[in-house]
């Protein structure tokens, strides 16, 4: 065996455990599907042996996890990716993503902190609240792993640190703009029903048609129950199919709002001759479909670089000046909105 003061492989910290060198890298990537017994055996070779991949070398180069409590990852969430990544890069932070389809922080929430800790991460940084509830924020409590939340669907308590966007403002904005282009019969289709950002972009456009007077009947308002493209083309043929047609659609996501101007299409409806659509998030996607689309911009470069310099300070235990940070969300006027043409007009 070698001496405590040479250098040693990962190939030989397996044959010391007695293990594959593949579980020795499920270790020091945090893989939770590796026995704690042969974990702890594996991590403490390590230690004595001074590798590469333990976790004073790791301290040197800190990474930081980069979580989605979702299965499928929606265009939006790679957005989320690049930005945090970026910030990453800005900071000589390295990124880790994972998805709940790679790892279930839920079957096991004590081995999935341990495991983190293993692998060096400084911080985790999630997509959603939901996963990251209950045990499993208790679990990365008692291995001091900070944890921040980035547009999270749940409301946080005050003890938890998220960031996330001005939801309400926006879909207050969406609404104002198809207002002021003389639309009155103002369709609502959001994502999943009971997410935060979702019913905040839903009491915002509510606020507006509101404020102008105008009344949104129950059939025009939809909750797909994803963000995704898909329940667009679903959920919008539906309210399309109500009678009268609305003449404008707010879709809570870029996605959703594509999926609508399909809709549209299959029923012989121009967009925005015939119908006018706002989406949200203002992802790549909006500006390649046809025609352009009007949207909300989402903060998110912003948010990505908010959400790991707050993570940072936590892992360092410095102080932050707020536990909840909202960022502006603004217009982007593209050509999927226009005046509204008054009846007589058959004209494209």
């Amino acid at each position: 065996m070698a001496s405590a003061s040479s250098r040693v492989t990962l190939a030989q910290i397996a044959e010391y455990a007695g293990v594959s060198v593949a579980t020795v890298s499920k270790v020091i990537n945090g893989r939770p599907d590796v026995a704690q017994q042969t974990r702890d055996l594996v991590l403490d070779l390590m230690r004595q042996y001074n590798y590469g991949g333990n976790r004073d070398n790791l301290r040197a180069h800190p990474t930081v996890e980069l979580f989605f409590g979702f299965e499928r990852l929606s265009i939006y969430h790679t957005e989320i990716i690049q930005s945090v990544v970026d910030a990453g890069s800005q900071e000589g932070v390295a990124v880790v993503v994972s998805r709940r389809g790679d790892h279930d922080p839920a079957a096991d929430p004590v081995a999935w902190a341990r495991g983190l800790v293993a692998a060096g991460r400084r911080a985790v940084i999630t997509v959603t609240a939901n996963t990251l509830s209950g045990p499993i924020l208790e679990a990365l409590n008692r291995v001091r792993l900070p944890v921040v939340l980035l547009d999270p669907e749940s409301l946080p308590d005050g003890s938890i640190v998220s960031v996330g966007a001005t939801n309400f403002a926006g879909g207050n904005a969406a609404a104002t703009h198809l207002l002021s282009l003389g639309h009155r019969r103002i369709a609502y289709l959001g994502g999943t029903e009971h997410a935060w950002s979702n019913q905040a972009r839903l009491h915002g456009f509510r606020s507006a048609m509101e404020a102008a007077g105008v009344p949104v009947p129950g059939e025009l308002i939809r909750h797909a129950g994803t963000f995704h493209a898909a329940e667009g083309v679903e959920h919008g043929g539906r309210l399309l199919a109500v009678e009268p047609t609305p003449t404008a659609v707010f879709a809570a996501s870029d996605e959703l709002a594509a999926g609508v101007i399909e809709a549209a299409r299959l029923r012989g409806l121009r967009v925005p001759d015939d119908l006018s659509i706002v989406g949200f998030d203002n992802t790549p996607l909006a500006q390649v479909i046809s025609p352009p689309l009007t949207t909300i911009h989402g903060p998110v470069p912003e948010m990505g670089t908010v959400a790991l310099r707050t993570a940072l300070r936590l892992a360092a235990a410095e102080g932050i000046d707020s536990h909840h940070v909202e960022l502006a969300t603004r217009l982007v006027v593209r050509k999927s909105t226009r005046v509204l043409s008054a009846p007589s007009d058959s004209t494209p």
